[in-house]
């Protein structure tokens, strides 16, 4: 058996280093770990935690090429986050001009959602307990 106990981080790359590193620490309050510059590579580092949980590691290059992500690319379709509150979460991102997809009801799970994007068109959702 394998034996995988969880996931342990989420890599994105980036096509504005700073633009970025402010969406997901102003905006979606991850915290910083660490950031590290790597010359060679000409790339930025940016190890970030949730709630004291390692989460995400944002990367910058020179120049990356674009990725499709809509409409349903093969690939990683979403990356979601839970939140207790969905309109008050929604009317937060709104706020700080991030533009959200009306919320709607999981018809399986009867659980409300909405999609967001991050500066690159990462498909972000959030996800209601």
């Amino acid at each position: 058996m394998l034996g995988i106990e969880k996931i342990h981080h989420i890599a994105i790359i980036c096509s504005d280093y700073e633009r970025s590193k402010r969406f997901y620490t102003e905006i979606l309050g991850f915290e910083i770990v660490a950031e590290t510059y790597r010359q060679e590579r000409q790339s930025y580092k940016l190890d970030l935690s949730l709630a004291g949980q390692y989460v995400i590691e944002l990367f910058s290059f020179p120049a990356p090429p674009p990725r499709v992500s809509r409409p349903e690319a093969a690939g990683l379709r979403h990356l979601a986050f839970q939140v207790a509150d969905i309109e008050a979460a929604t009317a937060f991102l709104q706020e700080k001009n991030v533009i959200t997809e009306a919320i709607r009801t999981d018809e399986f799970t009867r659980k409300r959602f909405t999609f967001f994007s991050d500066p690159d068109g990462l498909p972000l959702e959030l996800y209601e307990k």
